[in-house]
């Protein structure tokens, strides 16, 4: 699969993994926390029928670079406009999950005019109530989280992975997990997370009214699609986001966690298909 070297600026010479599919308008996929490009690999093919999809790992995580960086929202929006300019992507559409939902909305925002639409899958999005799982707080404590990231390993990953979803699947679960496990389990990736977790907490607690005096003026058509039984980022939060945009609409998915486009993926890319690049996107 391409790597990518991004030119320009600080970012100059940041080597991004992400992988590509299909012929068409330009669909860029976000993956979540402890997520990776071909975490999206229900959803490529579908969407590739249809679209240009990219799927990329961001820095810190999957086998993309793993920089000393800020790793906040900002950071990773600039990130990902960069990705776009180095591809020569003009427009694009953004899909994002759980973290990564955060990630797009703070690229649409930076630059408004070149998205063209919004997915947020199981998202979290700043400037709404959001109280992260104790543990996630713990871990993000100075200190500590090293203390505890040395003893990740790959069943207490397999066990968090396994929470995330309503019905656990033995063979999805051991994806998520082993892909690339060394890399996504090395020091620096380790240093990645922590540094994500810490940053966007940041993001989320000192600009909140900032991000959502600026949603208010985003004028684009948002689909968000949501578990009901998700236990990481709860429904009732979406439900929030959505009252709040201009043009959104809500997608609810039954039996379902934090993982939709996984656990219900045929209808989770109907649904993103016909946003998209199929019919008007609702307002």
């Amino acid at each position: 699969m391409p790597d990518v070297r991004l030119r320009g600026g600080d970012l100059d010479g940041l080597a991004l993994h992400y992988v590509v599919e299909g012929r068409g308008p330009a669909v860029v996929l976000v993956h979540g926390l402890g997520g990776f490009a071909e975490s999206w690999r229900h959803n490529l093919p579908a969407l590739a029928d249809r679209a240009t999809v990219y799927a990329l790992d961001l820095p810190g995580f999957g086998v993309s670079a793993k920089p000393r960086a800020p790793y906040d929202l900002p950071f990773f929006a600039r990130v990902l406009h960069a990705f776009l300019d180095t591809l020569g992507v003009g427009q694009v559409s953004l899909v994002g999950h759980s973290l990564g939902g955060a990630v797009a909305v703070a690229a649409a925002l930076r630059l408004p005019a070149r998205v063209d639409r919004v997915a947020l899958v199981g998202a979290v999005v700043p400037g709404f109530a959001y109280r992260p799982a104790w543990v996630y707080r713990l871990v993000a404590v100075p200190g500590l989280g090293e203390a505890l990231a040395l003893l990740g390993c790959a069943p207490l990953y397999r066990a968090a992975v396994a929470r995330c979803l309503h019905a656990p699947r033995r063979a999805e679960v051991a994806f998520f997990v082993g892909h690339a496990y060394a890399e996504r389990a090395s020091a620096p990736a380790r240093a990645a997370y922590l540094a994500t977790l810490r940053g966007v907490r940041r993001d989320f607690e000192r600009h909140a009214q900032d991000y959502r005096r600026a949603l208010a003026t985003l004028d684009l058509p948002v689909l968000l699609i949501h578990g009901r039984q998700d236990r990481v980022v709860p429904a009732v939060h979406c439900a929030e986001v959505a009252d709040a945009l201009a043009h959104a609409a809500v997608r609810w998915v039954d039996a379902c966690g934090h993982f939709p486009q996984i656990e219900h993926a045929r209808t989770v890319n109907g649904w993103l298909v016909d946003f998209l690049v199929g019919r008007p996107a609702p307002r």
